[in-house]
């Protein structure tokens, strides 16, 4: 059996986000809500395909974060959730910049997620130690 090699370089947080976005070339704003998210992109469910290549602008909406923070992406792949016709899509996106002023924000709330995730699993041994 061939086993599967984890390519991430970092690891996926499971966390909705809102987020805005719009293709390049585009005047239309879209809002999704991300399904994962990690430092170098997002996945996030939507109602319509979007090509791999294209360049998103983007703004995540962090809680309790006073801006959106401005993020600029490119979609790496996009698939259909089911084979119904109408299904929605699922859409992997890669950042390729974060505006400089908003890196402190993005990167602090990762961190507190990760922090709050390792305090959970702790929590969980010490209880099946005790």
């Amino acid at each position: 059996m061939k086993k599967m090699e984890e390519r991430r370089k970092y690891i996926r947080l499971e966390v909705p986000v809102h987020l805005q976005y719009i293709i390049d070339g585009e005047t239309m704003r879209k809002d999704v809500t991300t399904k994962d998210l990690s430092c170098d992109g997002l996945r996030f469910i939507c109602s319509n395909d979007i090509s791999s290549g294209l360049n998103l602008e983007m703004n995540l909406m962090i809680p309790d974060a006073s801006n959106p923070v401005h993020v600029n992406g490119k979609v790496v792949w996009s698939k259909r959730l089911t084979l119904e016709d109408g299904s929605p899509y699922e859409v992997g996106v890669e950042f390729s910049k974060i505006e400089e002023d908003n890196k402190n924000t993005f990167l602090k709330y990762l961190c507190d997620l990760i922090y709050d995730q390792t305090k959970i699993v702790d929590k969980g041994k010490n209880a099946k130690n005790n």
